[in-house]
């Protein structure tokens, strides 16, 4: 009939992820970054609890494809030991918190698309979206994955895999 802690900490837990995954928005919720998966996805500890994080609106490429390593790099300088406010925007199918993410100031999303290691995911992202305008710049000035002359995007690469490359380098999925 009584709870114990560990019983009622997991219950918590539990409470924190579900208010998580069905709020729209949840701005500030701050946590440090502990580990930068690839370009698009880190891990926070938000209240000794490690929170696996999506950055909404972007696709960077996948390890296994050119600039997958420098992308995730590139997120890693940005965000990796610092502390991350969260807009959680809801949970993906894998459950990974989607979020807009700000690393010490500095707006994470869009920052990767300026450098070059991301595309907007246009399937996700308001076809207003500011990150569009930043894309294009990051492509007219050539910058990271742009110095390709046909970078394949991620969502064709994983769903045509390696053999992809170069067979499709245009702006599929827009």
């Amino acid at each position: 009939m009584f709870r114990t802690v560990p019983d009622l900490k997991r219950s918590i837990a539990l409470l924190f992820t579900l208010l998580l995954a069905a709020s729209p928005a949840l701005a500030d919720v701050h946590g440090r970054v502990v580990s930068v998966h690839d370009g698009d996805t880190l891990t926070v500890l938000i209240d000794h609890r490690q929170v696996r994080v999506r950055l909404t609106d972007i696709d960077a490429p996948e390890l296994g494809q050119p600039f997958g390593t420098r992308s995730r790099q590139s997120l890693s300088d940005l965000c990796f030991g610092k502390t991350a406010a969260l807009d959680v925007r809801g949970q993906d199918r894998y459950k990974r918190t989607l979020a807009h993410v700000t690393c010490s100031g500095t707006d994470a999303n869009a920052e990767q698309v300026r450098r070059g290691y991301a595309w907007t995911y246009v399937r996700y992202a308001r076809p207003d979206s500011p990150l569009l305008a930043i894309e294009n710049e990051a492509r007219a000035a050539h910058r990271g994955l742009w110095q390709d002359s046909a970078p394949v995007p991620p969502w064709d690469w994983r769903r045509n895999g390696p053999q992809s490359a170069r067979s499709n380098g245009a702006r599929a999925g827009s």
